[in-house]
């Protein structure tokens, strides 16, 4: 059979299930795109590439499958990386192709030509530049394995504009199927089988044990492993910000978020313990704080699919390179199995148990820290009572999905959102990149049609994307976005409050836009929840499930607390 290298492209994609991609075109993708038109995959017309890459994410978050994005190359391609650089650092599988200039004009500064691939290399876990149609047949299929196997992560295909013309002849399309790349440095089973008996042992000794949870724990299979050890081996939980939603934030293992604006007793429980059990969390510096004060007492166990993650921080005691789904049943058998656990240690961690449930309850009022001048809003009881809102107007909390872009509203949502399941909660965390939250809501309302998705913002960060409006509009999505507005960007505000003397350089707003017209300039209903009582009702209404914008007032003295300063331990928080 003969094919060009844009319907091969097309075709690969639908034998891997992708029926939708978003993107841009422009000059050095449009046969691409001309082919697009033709295969039956939707296409989102976005309006800047790096809302490609986040609507990407917004669907291989919430669904654990990996998502396809577009752009041209030069400043389209240059626009993609940012998301593509999120997607690296939070572990999350998308793949992005990539327009480029002819083969024959390679190196020779032609318009719109950048170094897509060499760019790339750092920031994605598999890049690739085709000289030829016949080599996607190969690399098509292998960067959706790459992406999903192992630790997951973007991969990026560029493609020249005169390949995805080219026409090439194959005998048959290539055999695709589920099977995985086995990781490297993977532990073998008997390694395995002897390092989970050893952690059994270990944790049956354990006086004050706790489990601390990453992203690698946020998908129902971990979910389920970690709930099946809890049941026979009972002891606090916490998380890093990308393991919220591994375990119901309203059940009574979980003590919230460790580090910088952590919980108390998340903080506190770390500090005492002695035994850590590391589930799919690399101990990042946000996480941990000053690293020598950070569990100073205590045993690591350590199991992640990522062999570089172990050891890299801290030296683990007993460590598995595994994934966690597969580990935690086996553990909570291997305790099951234990005929008599020690009679102190059990009774010691019962008691520590208790101690630490104890203050959890006391870590997070909703009064905590505010501003007791202000007449506006609590940002805190305001997200805790979200779900609740959305049930007076009909909804069911359980169809609610929350993205959140990044600063002070988005750790509001950590402390104080209640998420009660993995890949509903869907935020930017190690890069950290303001913009993130609508874009990433299109993304994630289009994969998930019959919920509804919050998108909690700040005035900061909705100007970053604020054109996506358009493209939310456009596709009439169940999408209710909400914004802070407190006339700063709030994180550096109380950042350079707390650690440059007040000295408030370039944090505060001259002048805000009224968001409330330009959502309406973009054909969305706006809600201004400072002054409309009934804002919930029409925020979360299921009539005509469409878009809504939602304003809401918040002093821009609401700190974030608890807050650690950078070098210190997570126990010296300002409270």
């Amino acid at each position: 059979m003969k094919k060009t290298g844009s319907q091969i492209i097309t075709e690969l994609l639908k034998m891997h299930g992708i029926n939708l991609v978003a993107g841009i075109p422009g000059g050095s993708i449009l046969p691409l795109y001309d082919e697009l038109t033709r295969s039956g995959i939707q296409h989102v017309l976005v309006r800047q590439e790096q809302a490609a890459g986040f609507v990407a994410q917004g669907i291989a978050r919430s669904t654990g499958k990996p998502a396809v994005c577009f752009a041209t190359s030069g400043p389209g391609a240059m626009n993609l990386l940012t998301s593509i650089a999120d997607a690296k650092c939070d572990s999350i599988p998308i793949i992005a192709i990539t327009g480029q200039v002819n083969t024959t004009m390679l190196g020779t500064d032609a318009f719109q030509e950048c170094d897509t691939f060499g760019l790339s290399f750092p920031i994605t876990k598999h890049s690739v530049m085709v000289k030829s149609a016949k080599e996607l047949l190969e690399a098509i299929p292998m960067a959706f394995k790459i992406a999903t196997s192992g630790r997951p992560g973007p991969v990026l295909i560029d493609v020249p504009r005169n390949i995805q013309l080219e026409e090439v002849e194959f005998d048959s399309w290539p055999k695709i199927t589920n099977k995985k790349l086995e990781p490297k440095f993977r532990s073998n089973k008997k390694e395995m089988a002897s390092t989970l008996k050893e952690m059994s042992a270990a944790l049956l000794k354990a006086k004050k044990p706790v489990m601390f949870v990453g992203g690698g724990c946020n998908n129902p299979s971990s979910a389920k492993g970690i709930s099946e050890l809890l049941e026979v081996y009972e002891m606090p939980v916490i998380s890093s910000l990308m393991g919220i939603g591994a375990v119901p934030s309203n059940g009574k293992h979980y003590l919230g978020m460790v580090g910088m604006h952590g919980s108390i007793a998340a903080n506190r429980a770390m500090h005492d313990s002695d035994l850590v059990l590391a589930c799919g969390v690399r101990f990042d510096d946000r996480a941990i704080g000053l690293a020598s004060k950070f569990c100073p007492d205590a045993k690591i166990l350590h199991i992640d699919i990522d062999a570089a993650e172990i050891n890299k921080i801290f030296i683990a005691n007993l460590s598995l390179v595994a994934d966690v789904e597969s580990s935690l049943p086996v553990l909570a058998e291997l305790i099951r199995e234990t005929a008599k656990a020690p009679k102190d240690e059990a009774k010691a961690r019962a008691a520590w148990f208790k101690e630490m449930a104890s203050l959890r309850k006391e870590s997070f009022s909703v009064e905590c820290g505010k501003d007791k001048k202000s007449k506006v809003t609590n940002p805190r009881a305001f997200l805790a009572n979200l779900p609740e809102k959305a049930k007076e107007a009909g909804l069911k909390p359980e169809d609610l999905l929350v993205t959140t872009d990044v600063g002070q509203h988005q750790m509001f949502a950590a402390q104080y959102y209640p998420v009660l399941a993995p890949h509903t909660f869907l935020t930017s965390g190690s890069l950290g990149t303001m913009g993130f939250g609508l874009p990433a809501a299109v993304g994630c309302a289009i994969a998930n049609p019959k919920k509804r998705t919050v998108c909690i913002s700040g005035d900061g960060s909705i100007m970053m994307n604020i054109q996506e409006l358009a493209t939310l509009a456009e596709l009439d999505l169940p999408v209710t976005v909400i914004v802070f507005v407190n006339g700063t960007l709030g994180m550096v505000y109380q950042q350079q409050k707390y650690l440059f003397e007040k000295n408030y350089s370039a944090s505060v707003f001259k002048g805000n836009p009224d968001l409330l017209s330009i959502a309406k300039g973009f054909g969305i209903e706006a809600i201004n929840a400072d002054t409309d009582k009934d804002w919930a009702k029409k925020a979360f209404a299921k009539t005509g499930n469409k878009p809504r914008f939602v304003t809401v007032s918040v002093s821009s003295e609401e700190d974030v607390l608890p807050f650690v300063k950078a070098g210190k331990a997570n126990i010296e928080s300002i409270n």
